[in-house]
């Protein structure tokens, strides 16, 4: 990731802003506040702003008069309550905002998580930058035989390097055709001073999707949960999860009690259904039971098998 001079200034004079207020902070987030924190080759994640904090959802649940009015072992309990009973509104009493820097292809799967207000980087008015997202070899992998939104094992050799090539070799060559649409450098300077450019709504079509966009992503702490129990799991996509564990970490720093709760029973914790729940009785009671007299898909019974380390009776 390169931020240019003017980008690091910013972020300074920004960091270096001093304000009073009577409304609670996040001690820890503070210290990274406004910070570019690096995303796969261009990318980056910034905390931009933040309300409220692992009190502030204690305080709507109980609809107090303000913080302190119990002690800190009884919210942490009060928060594990919440979360293990699926409760969410007062989750949704605080909200926090980001900065990103990502590929196309990424915002178009995370806008799909329709639960947050976006203000995109606009081509209709202004230049896309001149970066795209080439993965490193270790990510390149084909295509999984058993996950049709999967990857298989990973490329090797020369087929990893000729692909490589290939999106490099794409990606700048339809930006110099995006410059030559537009008549316009990346850098501001004409090409052609006898030429008309062709409007930027136009020309923005020509892009691959692995060029670089940003927006400012501003989401509830209910909502931003639901995001990452999906986004930041082992089978998402990798280069979106490289972003969800980056806010993985802003959510310990900003709200941590509410963030060991998440980490127990939405990450580290599973869901089980009814007839799953009954195979679970009579396997802790020693009975038998297989697939056959489960009343399960194979699929669904090898699911429930794996969440609970039962990887002799997978099928």
């Amino acid at each position: 990731m390169k931020l240019t001079s003017e980008q690091k200034k910013d972020i300074a004079d920004q960091q270096a802003q001093e304000n009073k207020t009577k409304r609670v902070t996040s001690l820890e987030l503070e210290k990274i506040l406004y910070e570019a924190i690096p995303a796969l080759d261009h990318g980056f994640v910034r905390v931009i702003d933040y309300m409220g904090d692992d009190t502030s959802i204690v305080q709507s649940a109980r609809v107090s008069y303000g913080k302190g009015t119990k002690k800190v072992s009884t919210d942490e309990g009060l928060i594990k309550y919440l979360m293990r009973h699926w409760h969410s509104t007062p989750f949704e009493m605080c909200e926090i905002k980001y900065h990103v820097k990502l590929p196309i292809f990424i915002a178009r799967q995370w806008i799909r998580h329709r639960t947050a207000n976006v203000n995109e980087y606009s081509a209709r008015y202004s230049i896309l930058d001149k970066e795209f997202y080439l993965p490193a070899e270790e990510n390149l992998a084909a295509q999984s035989s058993s996950n049709r939104q999967g990857r298989g094992d990973v490329l090797a050799g020369e087929q990893a390097k000729e692909v490589l090539e290939l999106l490099k070799n794409d990606a700048e060559r339809t930006y110099n055709n995006y410059e030559m649409m537009l008549n316009e450098r990346f850098d501001g300077s004409t090409i052609d001073e006898n030429k008309k450019g062709l409007a930027r709504e136009l020309a923005r079509m020509n892009l691959t999707l692995n060029t670089y966009t940003q927006w400012y992503w501003k989401t509830d702490l209910l909502n931003l949960m639901n995001f990452l129990r999906l986004r930041a799991d082992s089978h998402a996509q990798y280069e979106i999860r490289v972003y969800a564990d980056i806010m993985l970490d802003t959510v310990k720093r900003w709200v941590p009690i509410t963030y060991d709760a998440f980490m127990d029973y939405r990450v580290g914790g599973t869901e089980v259904s009814a007839k799953g729940k009954v195979i679970i009785q009579k396997l802790i009671k020693g009975e038998n039971v297989d697939i056959d007299n489960s009343d399960l898909s194979k699929r669904e019974w090898n699911e429930l098998m794996i969440a609970f380390d039962l990887k002799d009776k997978l099928i």
